[in-house]
């Protein structure tokens, strides 16, 4: 019920920002909660950042807390990721993902999932 689409990857040098979007189509966008994934080069898909349904409550990763900052507009069907301080562990594909059940907040969980966007932090 939902397409989804990041964009806003690129590359940076540490202790820069970046801000990157998920775009929704084909959904009535405040009836999902949107995660933010990431997945480095050999490593596991790792959890980032997790939005409820009308962004009162947000729930982020241990190694992004603080520095990263989740956000949606429903009404232009957009969410965010605000990525501040970024460090080279932060190299990664970033996906967002979105789904209407509560358990994609507590068990990660998520059944829609966009294509990815490379962010690269360089040293």
């Amino acid at each position: 019920q939902v397409l989804l689409e990041e964009s806003g990857g690129g590359l940076v040098q540490a202790g820069g920002s970046l801000r990157l979007s998920c775009a929704a189509s084909a959904g009535i966008f405040s009836r999902y909660i949107v995660g933010w994934f990431r997945q480095a080069p050999g490593k596991e898909r790792e959890f980032v950042a997790a939005i409820n349904w009308y962004g009162g409550n947000t729930n982020y990763g241990d190694s992004v807390r603080g520095r990263f900052t989740i956000s949606r507009d429903n009404a232009k069907n957009v969410a965010y990721l605000q990525m501040n301080s970024l460090e080279p562990e932060d190299t990664a594909v970033y996906y967002c993902a979105a789904d209407a059940s509560a358990r994609a907040w507590s068990h990660y969980e998520y059944a829609h999932w966009g294509q990815g966007t490379q962010v690269t932090v360089s040293s």
